[in-house]
């Protein structure tokens, strides 16, 4: 026999009689045994369940996402959205209150502090999810192989060197240890070590490191599991084991490294600070491509973590900054680096490139300056990008065209050109250099053609309104927003009807007022510190943009997994309840400011 309802805890503390005595009436007892499924994604969820004994779990994918224990509510969520976003089981014997789908949606109806708990609740479980989803990548990470952690590549100095010559060479070199060779056997020295050779009589520079060196060294297979490494550094208490091939009989092989704790943890616990590494340690474009290969795998690991596509954004940004730079400086003379501009641009520039979806990249080089074999660098620099998995841009807006790649001067004709000249491209192209940034050479000469698209364009209304207008060019279909709301829509294009409208328009207002920044939501809080936007739209159009990025990020996501091209094609269909109604309001909120841009820029009168 269950205990009665209790209305002495939230979120039922707070009913009104009558509402208690619905819950009393409509509420049923019931039990699971253990590891009963209750809810799947493929069952209609028509109950929530206030549990009494037991404990219930949800996975999604194969991954636990929640738990819950006596006392909580469990599968509101999917009560409200009609459906379970996983598998919802008993873990042990359950006892639970079955509280029925229309009960519960008329508590949250007439209940202001009964709907603020359950969705303060369903946040709760959410954030619960995103630290459970930190652990899984923790342990996700530990599964991986030592080979795609940092591996130190193995830096050898000779047994009978002297320590003070062998601790000059450590630090020419930046290392904290060296391997040691003396005859067949194969040591290491470490600064630990140092420290405790300086107890001897004999001074460092009269001793050999061979005397202070430890040759029962421990090491480990590339292809073992990282626990392994780490559990072989817990049991025999070192800091470093040598990675090194296993032959066909166990034997050992070639010593590919050191691979050390404070390596091994920095790719556990910061995957990112890993990359960033890597990226300023390459020693050759080969390595720099390891790095850039890894950087979609962070994206994934970030966005299963329930990480904000905001942060996921940033991070992206600075790494593909650093990468682009170190890119061009492997491959450009340091006379061309010196005399010229790398940017990168749209998207890229704005910083709301996640994954690799094209390159926007362009070089400015001074006036009077020339390079011999300039065309032939400039098509390495873009194929070395292809292979490193950022494919070639549909439009050819790489520096390996010669549109994209000229002095200054000739530049600005050009934007000349793509101001007054009546090119079919050239608002488009405009709009793309707007979103540039400066990767490496002398800023100053971005910094000069963007003045002069600036001056340009002082008190020309009439053309600010004609490139405004783009943001209002993509239409939606007759009776588009009636069939959306019954989700029997086609597929529609995410870019075309949802982000770009916001960013061109934002993009449009910032040119308007000569802000120099570059992301659309720093353009946004710009405007509004200026007093040419709202706030509250400000915040909305934030708001939207950061769900319609973090949508098609999810979207893209799971094409990669499946094996399909990236696209931006998203069906209403496929979406879950929640996530529906979030996208209408998105795309309210862009229909909204669309029309602001019409009013403002008068746009009907075009």
């Amino acid at each position: 026999m269950l205990p009665p309802l209790s209305f002495a805890t939230a979120p039922f503390d707070g009913l009104t009689p009558a509402e208690q005595a619905l819950l009393r009436a409509s509420a049923e007892p019931v039990r699971f045994a253990r590891e009963a499924v209750l809810l799947t994604p493929q069952m209609r969820a028509e109950h929530a369940w206030l549990l009494v004994e037991g404990h219930v779990q949800l996975v999604e994918a194969g991954e636990l996402v929640a738990s819950y224990a006596p006392g909580d509510v469990c599968a509101a969520r999917a009560v409200l959205a009609g459906r379970a976003s996983g598998v919802l089981s008993a873990l042990d014997a359950v006892v639970a209150w079955q509280i029925p789908r229309a009960t519960l949606q008329a508590l949250i109806a007439g209940n202001a502090g009964f709907s603020a708990w359950l969705f303060g609740d369903v946040s709760r479980r959410l954030a619960a999810s995103s630290r459970g989803r930190e652990q899984r990548e923790f342990l996700g990470l530990m599964m991986a192989r030592v080979r795609d952690a940092y591996v130190r590549k193995p830096f050898y100095v000779d047994g009978a060197l002297d320590l003070v010559s062998v601790c000059a060479l450590m630090h020419e070199q930046g290392l904290s240890n060296a391997l040691v060779r003396d005859g067949e056997r194969i040591g290491m020295f470490t600064t630990t070590d140092l420290r405790d050779a300086l107890l001897r009589a004999q001074p460092p520079s009269e001793l050999a490191v061979r005397e202070v060196a430890r040759f029962e060294l421990i090491s480990i297979a590339p292809d073992a599991e990282v626990f392994e490494a780490l559990l072989l550094m817990l049991r025999h208490r070192v800091h470093r084991v040598l990675v090194r091939e296993r032959g066909a009989d166990g034997s050992d092989g070639a010593i590919l490294g050191v691979l050390s704790q404070l390596d091994l943890m920095s790719f556990v616990s910061n995957h990112s600070h890993l990359i960033a590494l890597q990226i300023q340690q390459a020693a050759d474009v080969a390595e720099l491509r390891a790095a850039a290969l890894q950087m979609d795998g962070l994206v994934a690991l970030l966005q299963g973590g329930g990480i904000r596509i905001e942060i996921i954004c940033s991070l992206v940004r600075e790494l593909n900054r650093q990468l682009f730079a170190r890119l061009w400086e492997m491959l450009a003379p340091p006379e061309l680096v010196a005399n010229s501009c790398l940017i990168v641009m749209g998207s890229e520039g704005r910083g709301e490139q996640v994954l690799k979806t094209d390159q926007d990249n362009a070089l400015l080089l001074r006036d009077g300056f020339e390079l011999l074999g300039l065309a032939a660098l400039t098509e390495r620099f873009s194929a070395a990008l292809i292979d490193f998995g950022y494919p070639r841009c549909p439009g050819n807006i790489m520096l390996s065209n010669p549109l994209w790649c000229q002095p200054l001067a000739a530049f600005r004709q050009t934007l000349r050109g793509w101001l007054y000249g009546g090119h079919t491209d050239g608002a488009m192209n405009l709009a793309i250099f707007l979103d540039a940034a400066a990767v490496a050479g002398d800023a100053g000469l971005l910094q000069q053609a963007r003045r002069f698209v600036d001056e340009a364009l002082a008190d020309n209304d009439a053309y600010l309104a004609r490139f405004a207008s783009a943001a209002d060019q993509f239409a939606e279909p007759a009776g588009w927003w009636a069939r959306l709301a019954g989700r029997d829509e086609p597929a529609f294009d995410l870019k075309k009807l949802g982000t770009f409208p916001i960013v061109h328009g934002v993009r449009a207002l910032a040119l308007q007022y000569r802000i120099g920044e570059l992301g659309t939501v720093a353009r946004l809080r710009a405007l509004v510190a200026g007093g040419h936007l709202a706030g509250s739209l400000a915040r909305d159009l934030t708001d939207a943009l950061h769900f319609l990025m973090a949508l098609k990020l999810d979207h893209n996501l799971r094409q990669r997994r499946a094996g399909q091209a990236l696209d931006n094609l998203v069906t209403p269909t496929a979406l879950g309840t929640l996530e529906g109604d979030r996208l209408k309001d998105a795309l309210a909120i862009v229909r909204r400011f669309r029309q602001f841009l019409r009013q403002h820029y008068r746009l009907d009168a075009l």
